[in-house]
């Protein structure tokens, strides 16, 4: 259980424009010391998913991309370019929900998502080619290496996520959820710890990282705030470790697929 009776969410100033093979940790150790922020044990960085996919290279070029006849059709449907339809497809394993300006799809690590997590906001040069971005090929692998550099920069052990802005199926808009985490619990199981009443939690489960996310975005922002990572402070838990990967639901626990 977490006993977190303050939270502070603090921008870390100064990150700049990534690039592939940047070492993302390093720079964001500078953004500490830049603004004078100590990082304790216990604290969580949160760094959102596009700067990790740039610094891993990420970025697809959409002039090198050739639409297959499936990806030409679909976007018809959908109204997008075959392009980037193209992509998504390359990145997923099934399309859930397709309308105009909608395409659902099941991305291949399990998320069931808006295109596969393929953007182009905050991406694309308007001097340059158009540019599209990928999610990590392993978000949970990338926060634990970003942990364990971060953690030997300043060495105090620390914890990551790497959040993304997901739509929810029964509510509108986005929020942030974690696609990645490492050094604490994602998922937070409350089965069989007492209520206020002493009676045994029965189906409490909470998506403790996807919590973290969420606060984190309301500082980080959606267009041009350009922070794109923070530093959580006042977080408690006792459960052991487990990754990003352990919040999606599976297939035969989904009612809706």
């Amino acid at each position: 259980m977490s006993r977190t009776t303050a939270l502070e969410i603090l921008a870390v100033p100064g990150i700049p424009l990534i690039a592939p093979g940047d070492d993302l940790a390093a720079l964001i150790a500078e953004g500490f010391a830049r603004g004078n922020l100590a990082p304790r044990k216990g604290d969580v960085i949160v760094i959102a998913q596009k700067v990790v996919s740039k610094a891993e290279g990420r970025s697809v070029d959409l002039a090198t991309v050739k639409p297959s006849a499936r990806a030409v059709e679909l976007a018809k449907e959908v109204q997008k370019d075959p392009r980037l339809v193209e992509l998504i497809l390359s990145e997923s394993v099934r399309v859930v929900r397709s309308r105009p300006n909608v395409l659902i799809v099941e991305h291949k690590l399990g998320f069931v998502m808006a295109n596969a997590g393929v953007d182009q906001s905050n991406v694309a040069s308007p001097d340059g080619p158009q540019r599209a971005l990928l999610l990590p090929v392993d978000p949970d692998g990338s926060a634990a290496k970003l942990r364990a550099r971060l953690t030997s920069l300043c060495g105090v052990p620390l914890a990551v996520v790497i959040t993304d802005s997901f739509g929810r199926a029964w509510r509108r808009g986005t929020a942030g959820v974690a696609i990645g985490a490492a050094g604490l619990p994602a998922l937070l199981d409350l089965r069989g710890n007492p209520d206020l009443f002493g009676r045994e939690l029965q189906v409490s489960i909470t998506g403790f990282a996807d919590e973290i996310a969420a606060a984190a975005s309301l500082v980080m922002g959606q267009g041009n705030e350009a922070q794109p990572v923070v530093l959580m402070r006042g977080l408690t838990w006792s459960a052991p470790a487990n990754p990003a990967s352990e919040l999606v639901r599976p297939a035969a626990e989904d009612m809706f697929r």
